[in-house]
């Protein structure tokens, strides 16, 4: 018989359910990179070797929480393995890089905490719904923002860049943009759902983000907000739609996105210009224009798997010196998935997305009791943000965690729902807010 409870020395019992829920909310706090990174930071943000060493500690508590829910809940896991294959592939690319990695330890290396990362995404999918997830995120990230905020007005000098802008408990304005762009759509979504019964506590929040986001002056951040509440609209309209015009409202959003992007390749920089901002997007463009050339000398395989930007590597050595300053990526997730795979690694990837957002379409609009909006956002709000940051794929980084779980997710609900409208694969779960609680 299965054992649903632990007990203490002291007699008290806590359930298996709480580990869970306390677990899964503790393990994306330590993956967002929230406060600790920040202590062990240099004032400009910059993490020696020793401090990297240090962060890496707090991960291997994650890697056995994960390891042991998944043996606990091993038949889902493989049922959630087999409704989509394409990700376990992805999964093992960056061990098959390896063998044609110019740095062979480094990707081997950043490759196990990617995996371990990815079984993360395992273990929300399979023990979590998606308005549970939603009620830990709020949590989880509504804590991040929470101290963000309470840290800028105790100690400014600490929650700011040199430059000035707002870093909260993060190493980077940019980072505390994007989790802000996060906190902004859980809120939002909290507010649209209404089941929780969090509305106070979400307007909170929700203002926390909006202050966050604007004082990070992260313009990928507050770009991905914008995305994020068109597509609340347009799902909004998708669900309430039906037949032809359900097509209607996909085939024209499907062409204003194409028009925006060709609008903004071809008039973004002339505009910028004209406007007397930096036309570069931050030095952006000249690195991107490197990064092209670095590929097209390996576009079949790539330099292996996160081998590329290391200070062994004489052709990141060369672009650095080019564009006079370190570049830790090629601040685009798509440009690094074909440094890190070549075309290789990218089409399975560009067959992976677009299916797993037609499959959260589906469930969004045939199986509304579980709330499917904010996942649907949030898996197309992380591409876009990749269009200037580099995300896809990154080892112990919340925000890929989060995508990752999106897919598996849809992949897991969507062939159940197609055919009885109710996901009977998964065994009923105690809400996760009584789970919270021990017994």
């Amino acid at each position: 018989m299965r054992v649903d409870s632990l007990r203490t020395a002291s007699g008290p019992t806590i359930s298996w359910r709480a580990i869970e829920c306390w677990g899964a909310g503790i393990s994306l706090f330590i993956q967002a990179g929230a406060l600790l990174p920040l202590m062990l930071a240099d004032a400009d943000g910059t993490l020696s070797e020793s401090a990297k060493s240090i962060l890496r500690l707090p991960c291997f508590p994650v890697y056995a929480f994960t390891i042991v829910i998944l043996l606990r809940n091993f038949p889902q896991f493989l049922t959630a393995l087999r409704r989509n294959l394409i990700l376990p592939l992805m999964l093992v690319l960056p061990f098959l890089s390896t063998l044609w990695s110019i740095s062979p330890p480094t990707s081997l290396r950043r490759a196990i905490g990617l995996l371990f990362c990815m079984l993360l995404s395992y273990v929300l999918a399979i023990r979590f719904t998606p308005r549970q997830l939603l009620f830990l995120l709020f949590v989880t990230l509504g804590a991040c923002i929470g101290l963000s905020v309470v840290f800028s007005v105790v100690s400014p000098s600490l929650a700011s860049m040199p430059d000035g802008a707002m870093r909260g408990v993060f190493i980077h304005k940019n980072v505390l943009g994007w989790y802000a762009a996060l906190m902004i759509l859980v809120a939002t979504a909290v507010l649209i759902d209404g089941t929780l019964g969090l509305r106070r506590t979400a307007f909170v929040l929700l203002a926390a983000g909006v202050i966050c986001l604007a004082s990070s002056g992260s313009m990928t951040a507050i770009i991905a907000t914008s995305v994020a509440y068109c597509l609340i609209g347009f799902y909004s309209l998708l669900q309430r739609s039906s037949g032809i015009g359900r097509v209607v409202i996909v085939l024209f959003f499907v062409q204003l996105s194409v028009g925006i992007l060709i609008s903004l390749h071809e008039f973004l920089v002339p505009a910028l210009e004209a406007l007397g901002k930096d036309a570069t997007l931050t030095g952006r463009v000249p690195l991107w224009e490197l990064v092209d050339r670095e590929i097209s000398d390996r576009w079949l395989l790539g330099y292996g798997y996160q081998a590329f930007w290391t200070v062994a590597n004489t052709e990141a050595t060369h672009i650095w010196l080019k564009i006079g300053w370190p570049a830790p990526h090629a601040h685009n997730g798509y440009r690094d998935i074909l440094l890190s795979f070549g075309i290789v690694g990218m089409i399975p990837f560009a067959l992976m997305l677009p299916y797993a957002i037609r499959q959260g379409a589906f469930l969004h609009c045939h199986d509304r009791q579980y709330g499917w909006l904010w996942l649907n956002v949030l898996t197309i709000m992380i591409p876009v943000m990749n269009l200037t940051e580099s995300i896809f794929f990154v080892q112990n980084d919340a925000i890929f965690i989060l995508f990752t779980t999106a897919i598996i997710m849809f992949s897991l609900y969507a062939p159940v729902v197609s055919t009885s409208r109710s996901p009977a694969w998964q065994a009923p779960a105690r809400g996760l807010m009584s789970g919270l609680q021990t017994s």
